[in-house]
């Protein structure tokens, strides 16, 4: 596993960032995530149209939706790139499981509008909203 993987597994870790998690939480209610996690724990289950729902972000704001996902862009690099993608529930809670692959390119193809092969905070918050 390359640097990059490690850096963005090890970030996921309640320990290593505990203020991602603790933001999460600052955003959405717990139990919300809890309970939008437990709806989508199996594999091939997960859409991200009922999950942004069932946590509230289709309720916020634009500029709360890209606080949200300056969150899950673990690397700070201004995009969730399809490796960040995976590991999306995760940045909901550390219960979260991974995404499938197919799960996660259906994910990266409904959010990247200009085909980049990433999603921005401005394509991320029109997905949320749709």
């Amino acid at each position: 596993m390359d640097s990059y993987n490690l850096l963005s597994l090890s970030c996921l870790s309640l320990t290593a960032c505990p203020a991602a998690r603790m933001a999460m939480k600052d955003f959405l209610n717990e139990e919300n995530i809890k309970k939008a996690l437990d709806a989508f724990k199996d594999a091939e289950s997960f859409n991200h149209g009922k999950f942004f729902q069932m946590v509230g972000l289709k309720e916020k704001s634009a500029d709360e939706v890209k606080k949200v996902f300056s969150v899950l862009d673990v690397d700070k690099s201004g995009y969730i790139e399809e490796d960040e993608l995976k590991f999306v529930l995760k940045g909901f809670s550390q219960e979260g499981r991974d995404l499938t692959d197919t799960e996660t390119k259906a994910f990266l193809a409904a959010g990247d509008k200009d085909g980049d092969g990433k999603i921005g905070a401005e394509e991320f918050e029109a997905l949320v909203h749709e």
